[in-house]
Parts: structure tokens; C-alpha cells; sequence
């Protein structure tokens, strides 16, 4: 049985992923929805970058889990990545949802415009949720992006200040790359190297860079499929 453990990005909490959790029980899965210290009902956790690796650690070592899929989105594909590789054989395979991806010494800000959260961050401490008008053109309904900014919390500063911290190369990891077009057609760099691994694959979907609200059903037959392929 395939353990599916879901780590949602910035300012999300495990609520972010209950339709496509749904959907995953409903193909024979366990489904683990997790939420990061500091993050929605642990908004209250101090947490750094390290605090988040070891929340996903912690969390598959707990339940005892075996045949586990980590999948990251967005900002989690940082802590994802580095868990991934510290549960050795408990690891299937890592699914990254539209996400960054770790770089040893190198904090989740690299390899984009991110001045703004950089700033941000020294003024709060924390990187403030987007605002309705952030998730225009995302393939996102009113109602779902109601649903978004009412659930985030302020994401904690240092996990995406702090740097990742790898023992081998990623590219060693049996990974699906989820591509959200509406979010650019192309990886940033860091990933699209990657994926020119053997062990590396790349699906795109036709949404925004929220599929689990966007596309939720579509985004869990992706998930099961990529632990059915011979």
C-alpha cells in the first residue's frame, strides 16, 4: 500500500489538500496531509528551515510509514527534497508540485525575483500571504480563491532564509516534476537541470500554480499514476 505523505506550500496548511486526499483514498491510497510548524493550527511553532525537514521526517518515522511518496508544492519541495533523501528505503518516489527545489547552501530565495519577500521578511519576521489579487490568472474560481486567503497564515521567515543542507545528489531520487503552465512554461533553473536526470520525469498540467484547488481530481490521477508505472 502506497503511503502518501502531502506537504502543502507557503502560507498552506494539510487543509489545502482535503479534494485530492479524497480522491486518493477513493484509488486505494493512505493519505497522510501534513502541516509544517508554524503554519495554520501550528501557527504558534517557531520554525526554521530545519524545523521543517524534520517535521516531515518526524511525521513518516511516527506513523511508521514504508512505501512513501513525499510530495512537495511549491515552497515545500525545499524541506520535501532534503526529507526525501533522509528516510532512505522508505522512499518510493518524490512528487514536486510546481516547487522549488533544495540546492545544497542555498536558501529557498535563490533562483528568483525575491527581493520583495526578502524585504518583507526583515520588516515581519515572516513572509505575508498574497492578497485576492495575487491569484488572478491561475485557473482558480472566486470561491476557490476566497477559500485560499481566508485559510493562510503568515509563513515563517527563516524557512526560506535558511539554507538546505543535501548528502547526494537529488537527481539520484525517483521524482515526478508537476509543470502548472498557467505559471510559466518552463522550470527554473535549478529544476530543469534536474530533470535531465534518468531518474527524473516531467508531467504539465493545464492550471495554475494551485492545482490541489484548481484541478484537485486531475491533480490526485497524476499522483497515482506515477506509482503505477512499471
Amino acid at each position: 500500500m502506497t503511503n502518501f505523505v502531502l506537504v502543502a506550500g507557503a502560507w498552506l496548511g494539510a487543509w489545502a489538500w482535503d479534494e485530492t486526499a479524497a480522491d486518493l483514498r477513493a484509488a486505494g491510497h493512505d493519505v497522510h496531509p501534513f502541516t509544517l510548524s508554524g503554519l495554520a493550527e501550528k501557527r504558534d511553532v517557531p520554525a526554521g528551515q530545519r524545523t521543517h525537514v524534520q517535521d516531515i521526517v518526524g511525521e513518516v518515522e511516527r506513523l511508521g510509514l514504508r512505501d512513501v511518496v513525499l510530495v512537495g508544492h511549491s515552497y515545500a519541495g525545499v524541506p520535501v527534497g532534503q526529507a526525501a533523501e533522509r528516510i532512505g528505503d522508505r522512499l518510493t518516489r518524490m512528487v514536486l508540485v510546481d516547487a522549488n527545489v533544495p540546492v545544497d547552501g542555498e536558501s529557498s530565495l535563490s533562483g528568483w525575483s525575491s527581493d520583495q519577500v526578502r524585504e518583507a521578511i526583515e520588516a515581519h519576521g515572516y513572509w505575508p500571504p498574497l492578497t485576492a489579487p495575487d491569484f488572478a490568472g491561475q485557473g482558480l474560481t472566486d470561491e476557490q480563491i476566497s477559500r485560499i486567503v481566508d485559510g493562510c497564515t503568515p509563513h515563517p521567515g527563516a524557512t526560506v532564509t535558511e539554507p538546505a543542507v543535501l548528502t547526494r545528489p537529488l537527481g539520484e531520487l525517483p521524482t515526478t516534476y508537476v509543470k502548472c503552465l498557467l505559471d510559466g512554461d518552463e522550470p527554473m533553473p535549478a529544476v530543469a537541470e534536474l530533470l535531465k536526470s534518468e531518474h527524473w520525469e516531467r508531467v504539465d498540467m493545464d492550471t495554475g500554480h494551485w492545482p490541489m484547488f484548481s484541478r484537485p481530481a486531475e491533480l490526485a490521477r497524476i499522483l497515482d499514476e506515477s506509482v503505477r508505472r512499471p
